[in-house]
């Protein structure tokens, strides 16, 4: 997630990338699987939502927490939400996890001190949280850039990611990563400031394919495809995770005001080797606008998704927009169980 001022300091492609003039809704329903919301009111947030959701054409809508660093104040996760979301069950639904999971992971990465104690205590609290309603664990944090959090950076093969999936494999719900794709050692691309960012990056993908490998029952959905600010994540790079990792889903976000490198669209039209990719793989991509609630001062994220979306071929709209949102919430599973 990103403020405008955050968006700003990342910068933008070089590509001119067209918002559209119109915001308009999407062809057919879709499935927002990556939102924020105002935590201050989350009452009217979870309004605006639902009433946003009618204008988009959105069926269901996910809200998500920031990853918080392990040095946050006034944290916040799921609760503060939750009784607004149930209010509208269906049409709008909550991850958790932010608030306190990712703080617990980035102070366990900087202590070195993942032992037993820590992981009851990660266990628990993931528990607590499943138990509260949450549909999955996001939005968590392995390398983001400073912005609306500070720099964050954890492996992604750290103990407690494991931990996390094997819980998310056992309720049967996703974890939504934020992930800087960093192959190698690199310093920090241009463009970027250290500090606040670290002047050196250090490599993650290796770990990634190793929580990836670790439970293959877990559903990993790396969040934010199209804004890539190291330039690593590529339509031949993801091609190749996904041909690799059954369960890895890639989220689609465009924001206009800080596309990074590699996006989906540009010009205002869908790239060849995206769409190609979408064609190879139409049961892997979900749409996550990454849009925060309310929209009042905020930038617009979510007409650009669904502009990528209203210009894809109908089945292959209806999976990437719905369908595979259903199948990786487990949404279809728990209607059967409810009947």
């Amino acid at each position: 997630m990103l403020t405008i001022a955050a968006a700003a300091a990342l910068g933008s492609s070089t590509s001119r990338v067209v918002q559209p003039s119109v915001a308009a809704p999407a062809a057919t329903p879709y499935i927002d699987s990556h939102t924020h919301f105002d935590e201050r009111d989350p009452r009217a947030a979870v309004q605006a939502v639902v009433d946003a959701a009618a204008r988009e054409n959105a069926s269901t809508v996910y809200m998500q927490l920031p990853p918080f660093d392990k040095d946050a104040v006034d944290v916040y996760d799921a609760e503060v939400v939750m009784p607004a979301a149930q209010q509208h069950a269906g049409r709008v639904a909550v991850l958790g996890g932010g608030g306190r999971l990712n703080p617990m992971i980035m102070r366990a990465a900087a202590t070195g001190d993942a032992g037993p104690a820590v992981q009851a205590q990660f266990k628990a609290r993931a528990e607590a949280l499943l138990s509260l309603g949450v549909a999955g664990f996001g939005e968590m944090a392995a390398e983001h850039f400073a912005g609306a959090t500070p720099y964050e950076s954890a492996p992604p093969d750290h103990p407690l990611f494991l931990l996390l999936a094997d819980i998310a494999a056992e309720h049967g719900v996703p974890i939504d990563l934020h992930l800087e794709a960093v192959p190698t050692a690199m310093p920090l691309p241009v463009g970027l400031s250290s500090p606040p960012n670290a002047a050196r990056l250090q490599p993650n993908m290796a770990a990634f394919e190793r929580l990836l490998a670790h439970n293959r029952r877990a559903r990993i959905i790396w969040a934010h495809l199209g804004t890539d600010f190291t330039g690593f994540r590529t339509p031949a790079e993801s091609r190749r995770l996904l041909r690799a990792h059954a369960n890895l889903y890639l989220e689609i976000k465009h924001d206009p005001g800080a596309t990074g490198k590699n996006p989906v669209m540009v010009d205002g039209k869908v790239t060849d080797e995206w769409l190609a990719l979408f064609q190879e793989f139409p049961d892997r991509f979900l749409i996550g606008s990454d849009q925060h609630y309310p929209e009042q001062g905020q930038p617009a994220r979510w007409p650009s998704v669904v502009a990528i979306l209203n210009q894809l071929p109908g089945g292959l709209r209806e999976q990437i927009g719905a369908a595979n949102a259903r199948h990786v919430f487990g949404t279809q599973k728990r209607s059967a169980l409810a009947q």
